[in-house]
């Protein structure tokens, strides 16, 4: 890393701005970012503040199984040939990103890695966590006033379950748009991303064009009916994997579905409040054809990186056990699944290969 990680919010602005300067200006540059509504809020966060500083920028946010450190996206950003890389909520991994690029990481999960020249921007670590949208919007400060950006923020907080965290921001965008409109906002921007189809282009396009989550809300614009009917979509495939029974054997709870949509997560959260004792798995075969993905969430104080790191099976990539120490997962093809499940003792959950 180029320089060390910022350990205070007013250290965040000046860091990222120093990082811009090493950016090519003669090129544009690349923002990535996950597809929930955190991610999504600090994108917008990030490209607003940059277009209005008059520079330029494009956006591409990762999709159903991508990563930054995959070959198959970092070959698609060497043909961009950006002038610099603003990765945004999605990890900290090993190796650059995409090597002689200026590249800033802002994240708050666990790293697993060091991201080889890239500065770093990360709330693992702080008390309370900021999200990766409050990250960006302390960066975006270093471009100038950014504070009707807040909301976007906010988002970000709600989105990632840090509403009871205390950060001022949030209770200053609660005041200023209200909670439930806030809440509202993020149920909508967060049901793309867990559709068969994955698009999470109708959210960030309200992100980008709204001035308030009111604004997101109200149906002058087509893309908010598009979210409703994600919204619709994802409320079925939540139904009928309720109904799905768990298995337990010891301290491990397994619920095994397949759905199109990414629900693993929504399951292993509910179980975890009804098997307050287990580590719940939420395994869907149906996410990604040819893989199986699976959800992990405890309430029992278990760290679930180091967890699924003492029973990561050999094949397992940079799709494993990244995340938070109670909230993490990962994907596996069948073989590697079927090594891994038989390991927690749970044989007669094997996939064909």
């Amino acid at each position: 890393m180029l320089d060390a990680r910022p350990q205070d919010p007013a250290d965040v602005a000046p860091a990222f701005r120093a990082a811009l300067d090493r950016f090519d200006p003669a090129r544009s540059a690349l923002i990535l970012g996950h597809f929930d509504a955190d991610g999504l809020s600090a994108v917008a966060i990030l490209k607003r503040a940059l277009d209005r500083a008059d520079r330029p920028t494009e956006v591409r946010i990762t999709g159903k199984g991508e990563n930054p450190w995959s070959p198959a996206l970092r070959a698609e950003m060497k043909e961009r040939r950006p002038g610099g890389l603003l990765v945004a909520d999605l990890g900290v991994r090993e190796g650059d990103v995409l090597p002689g690029t200026p590249t800033v990481l802002i994240d708050h999960h666990v790293p697993t890695g060091a991201p080889g020249a890239a500065t770093v921007i990360s709330g693992h670590g702080w008390t309370p966590e900021p999200t990766s949208a409050l990250l960006a919007y302390w960066c975006a400060q270093a471009l100038g006033e950014a504070g009707d950006l807040l909301w976007l923020a906010a988002l970000g907080l709600i989105g990632d379950m840090a509403e009871g965290a205390g950060f001022p921001e949030l209770s200053e965008a609660q005041a200023r748009y209200g909670k439930t409109a806030l809440r509202d906002a993020v149920s909508l921007v967060n049901a793309p991303r867990r559709t068969a189809q994955a698009d999470p282009t109708p959210a960030l396009a309200l992100l980008l064009r709204c001035d308030s989550p009111k604004d997101l809300l109200k149906g002058g614009h087509p893309e908010t009916a598009l979210l409703h009917e994600a919204k619709a979509e994802v409320a079925a495939a939540l139904d009928s994997a309720k109904r799905v029974a768990p298995k337990v054997r010891g301290d491990i709870a397994l619920i095994r579905f397949a759905s199109p949509c990414q629900i693993h997560p929504l399951i292993a959260q509910q179980w975890r409040g009804r098997l307050k004792d287990k580590v719940v798995l939420a395994a869907n075969t149906g996410y990604r054809e040819g893989w199986v993905h699976f959800a992990a969430r405890t309430a029992t104080g278990t760290d679930l990186i180091r967890f699924l790191a003492n029973h990561r099976p050999s094949g397992a990539g940079a799709e494993y056990g990244s995340g938070h120490a109670q909230a993490t997962g990962g994907a596996l093809r069948p073989t590697d699944w079927n090594a891994f499940i038989a390991g927690l003792g749970f044989p007669d959950e094997q996939v064909p290969p």
